[in-house]
């Protein structure tokens, strides 16, 4: 096989802004933690065969390093403190923390162990390769054109729909989300480039090489790892969410203030999210379950805690595209603020390709196993049955069928 000796990953910032935001955070309070994330595919495609090109982009990875006028850049933003930036300026990835293997089922395998502050950033860029990896080779033929033609089609019907049921679009407001799954590098760049000249809704990316590169605000605070991390870290299981929540406030009192709800299911995380913290975070997340359902319960949980909510901002992030953001924003307009991040449907959404459903997520923290009790079951992380258990237990969850 003839490996192409051109890397895809190029930038230390062509990630997700959250992943920054949260290894600031693991290196302020958890810096020797260790951690192990896997890789999974959900739709159980058979990947394996891309296991070799995949080691070969990860080996380039560890060429990559911050430059000036990234240093700079990241400086200029009231997110980052100087010790981590000066820690993060010596980073570099360490390939031999990331295990790639092919099952005897033709499945993709991959394993990244070591400190926290390290592994977290592998994450996003591993995700990228494989998708492009995938694509590159299934369609070649795919042009970033192509993407930008798609986009216009849909946005065209989205104003059409709109228009048809007189929704005022004033206050609809588009992140980029699309990352982790999209088509290539070269698509995304298209797309965003495409989306801030032309459709004025759009108000960040989550792709810090991208809102750098085309001055766009750089969005995203904690993913799911934040709150897994914590089952481990605090004393005592049952507060370990109130924890994570406590600690994010910590490093960011004013800041990053949108909060994520899923990982042990909506109601257990609302038991948690009392007053005291509904008043200091700006508003919420919504990763997995019914959309409608979680926000008509985020919106009566800040009712009975005394909160307008209008005064906080609802994050939808589930599987959006423009169609369903269109039915949310009718809905809940004018009865919260809303913010729509759109990901694989913006990024990777061409009508002849079928976008890959793969994630990576912490299995273990601190030797001991973790887990994620989604809203939606198919979204589960449940590597170690008698630990889910015990969490469900701690949390009041219902025992459910969890597909693992």
């Amino acid at each position: 096989m003839i490996l192409d000796a051109t890397p895809i990953i190029t930038s230390l910032l062509d990630t997700d802004a959250y992943k920054l935001h949260m290894q600031q955070a693991v290196y302020h309070h958890y810096s020797d933690i260790p951690v192990v994330a896997e890789f999974r595919c959900r739709s159980d495609e058979r990947l394996g065969e891309y296991a070799t090109t995949l080691r070969h982009q990860v080996n380039m990875m560890a060429d990559l390093s911050l430059t000036n006028e990234e240093f700079d850049y990241l400086q200029s933003l009231p997110f980052f403190k100087n010790d981590y930036l000066q820690w993060f300026k010596r980073f570099r990835f360490k390939p031999e923390q990331v295990q790639i293997s092919t099952t005897p089922e033709n499945q993709l395998s991959i394993r990244i162990t070591g400190p926290w502050r390290e592994v977290i950033l592998w994450e996003v860029p591993l995700l990228a390769l494989v998708s492009e990896i995938v694509h590159r080779a299934r369609s070649p033929q795919i042009t970033p054109d192509d993407a930008v033609n798609q986009l216009r089609k849909l946005i065209d019907i989205f104003y059409r729909d709109a228009a048809e049921q007189q929704i005022d679009l004033a206050d609809f407001k588009l992140m980029d989300f699309g990352t982790r799954r999209r088509f290539s590098y070269d698509v995304q760049c298209a797309i965003v480039d495409e989306l801030k000249n032309h459709f004025p809704y759009l108000i960040g990316t989550s792709n810090y090489h991208l809102a750098e590169r085309m001055h766009l605000a750089p969005v995203g605070t904690q993913a799911h790892e934040w709150f897994q991390a914590h089952q481990q870290i605090s004393p005592e299981l049952a507060n370990s969410q109130r924890a994570a929540l406590q600690s994010w406030l910590d490093e960011y009192p004013d800041q990053l203030g949108i909060a994520l709800t899923d990982c042990i299911t909506m109601d257990a995380f609302l038991r948690d999210f009392d007053k005291t913290f509904a008043e200091s975070y700006q508003g919420l997340r919504h990763d997995s379950g019914d959309p409608i359902e979680w926000g008509e319960k985020a919106i009566a949980h800040y009712e009975k805690l005394g909160i307008d909510p209008m005064s906080k901002v609802l994050v939808f992030s589930d599987s959006l595209d423009f169609q369903k953001a269109l039915v949310l924003y009718k809905h809940f307009h004018k009865r919260i603020r809303l913010i729509f991040g759109i990901g694989t449907r913006l990024t990777c959404n061409i009508p002849e390709i079928t976008p890959l459903n793969i994630v990576i997520k912490l299995v273990e923290c601190n030797g001991k196993p973790v887990a994620k009790l989604s809203d939606s079951p198919g979204k589960t992380i449940c590597d170690d049955n008698d630990f889910v258990d015990k969490l469900r237990k701690a949390f009041d969850v219902p025992l459910v069928k969890q597909a693992c």
